[in-house]
């Protein structure tokens, strides 16, 4: 496995986090619509990305869109990376992997729809007391069990921590954020399925 894994990151941490500082994130999508999604509020901005809170007025729900800014839609590296985080997911289906519903491409942004999870993250729930030990038995059994999925498929996160778990509020374990995925050989993701957001 360690002999499979080849490097952990393909450029130094210092360096990405540099560049990324460096682009900005660029004006808010706030009041805005990405292809048929009216943009209701920021939830988080990371290096890879914003994500927002959204509706879909289609089927009548909120979603969660995490976008690639322009200013990093003109980098291969983060849109491949962004394009392989989409495709990993898509295909996957699971109770404890967060689900993809929709990709596109609008006004020069990559996106992608998730499902909105209303949840705090494991990084919250274990500021201030530790958790039950029989709780944190039932959500490591969780996080196993979908890491467990992506790894039938050949896909190992590489960024599993606290802040990329979600923790619903009847104890249900989703993982979150597979940016920096790796798809072994002979791992099978969903072919094209994010060619909309990059052609």
């Amino acid at each position: 496995a360690h002999e499979q894994a080849g490097g952990f990151l393909s450029a130094p941490a210092l360096e990405a986090a540099a560049r990324n500082l460096a682009r900005g994130t660029g004006p808010s999508l706030v009041g805005k619509t990405l292809g048929p999604y009216p943009i209701v509020a920021l939830l988080g901005v990371g290096g890879m990305g914003e994500v927002y809170r959204a509706h879909d007025p289609r089927l009548g729900r909120d979603v969660a869109i995490k976008v690639l800014p322009s200013s990093l839609s003109a980098d291969r590296e983060a849109l491949a990376r962004f394009e392989r985080e989409v495709r990993a997911v898509a295909s996957l289906s699971h109770p404890n992997i967060l689900a993809i519903h929709d990709v596109g491409v609008d006004q020069g942004i990559a996106y992608a729809v998730m499902e909105l999870v209303d949840a705090d993250t494991l990084r919250g729930r274990l500021v201030g007391d530790p958790l039950p030990w029989r709780k944190a038995v039932r959500i490591a059994v969780q996080i196993a069990d979908g890491l467990a999925a992506a790894h039938t498929k050949g896909i190992v996160h590489r960024d599993l921590k606290p802040e990329n778990i979600s923790i619903g509020a009847s104890g249900q374990a989703k993982i979150l954020d597979f940016g920096l995925a790796r798809v072994l050989p002979g791992g099978h993701l969903l072919p094209g399925a994010v060619a909309s957001a990059t052609e």
